[in-house]
Order: C-alpha cells, then sequence, then structure tokens
C-alpha cells in the first residue's frame, strides 16, 4: 500500500476532464438530411431523454423543438417541417439516431424503417381510448337495455 497525503485524497474528481478523455475515443456517426449533415453526439444527452417522454404526451411543437435541438440543433424541425418532412420519416431518423448513438454501425437507414413499421404495428392493434369508451357505451347499452316485450 503507497503512502498518500490528506491533500491527494481529498483531492476533488474532475469528471470534466474524465468526460472529454471518454468522449475522444467515442466512434460518431453522421447523417445527411435535407441537404445538410448531422453528427450524432456520443451519447444520447440526457434532455434527450428527458424531452422524449415529455413528447410522448404532448402535442406541443416547442416540446418536439427542445427534443430535437439537443441532437440536431435548435432549428432542426422547423428546416425539417419546411422541407416537407413526413410523420413516418421523422420516427425513422428517431430510430436511426438513438440506434446509432448507442452502437454506431448498429442501425441501417432499412432497418430503422423496419422497426418504425413494427411500432406502427403495435399502435394500430391495440385501440385508442376514445375507440375503447365508445366501445364499452355501446356495450352498456345493450345490456341494460332489456325493454319487456
Amino acid at each position: 500500500m503507497t503512502e498518500e497525503t490528506d491533500e491527494q485524497l481529498l483531492a476533488p474528481a474532475d469528471f470534466d476532464a474524465f468526460f472529454a478523455e471518454q468522449a475522444e475515443a467515442a466512434e460518431r456517426v453522421s447523417l445527411t438530411l435535407f441537404g445538410r449533415e448531422y453528427v450524432l453526439p456520443e451519447s444520447l444527452p440526457l434532455m434527450f431523454t428527458l424531452q422524449m417522454e415529455r413528447v410522448q404526451n404532448s402535442s406541443d411543437p416547442g416540446d418536439i423543438r427542445k427534443m430535437l435541438a439537443t441532437l440536431y440543433g435548435a432549428d432542426a424541425l422547423d428546416t425539417w417541417a419546411e422541407a416537407g418532412m413526413t410523420d413516418k420519416q421523422l420516427g425513422i431518423v428517431l430510430i436511426y439516431s438513438a440506434g446509432n448513438i448507442r452502437n454506431p454501425g448498429s442501425v441501417s437507414m432499412q432497418r430503422a424503417a423496419e422497426l418504425y413499421a413494427e411500432q406502427e404495428k403495435g399502435k394500430a392493434a391495440a385501440p385508442n381510448r376514445a375507440a375503447r369508451r365508445a366501445t364499452a357505451k355501446k356495450t352498456k347499452k345493450k345490456a341494460g337495455s332489456g325493454a319487456r316485450s
């Protein structure tokens, strides 16, 4: 065991230097979309993850704008919308990006499209809340409409 001074034991951990060192070694993926090149970060930013949760329950374009800004820049949503991007295309780009941030080179554009299609099939299989309510009301009316003859 080596002898350490009190100063060495109490020195603060320098996470800034540690994370900078780690980031330099990380492989990064780039993509071209509507004529512009984007370089994905080496890991998913915390703000992206938090905004992704928020966007699931929101229809506010501002929430989507904030989420996209963490990966692609503040003007991404407006630029892509003006270029005619569809919701399907956005979904594919997000799946591609998230997969390749976590594990660079792991998700092709074709695979991202397949995953998006699978995700959409899962959504279509389960009726939305309005459809479930309408079905429940019809069932209740039939059960309770026992008029005597």
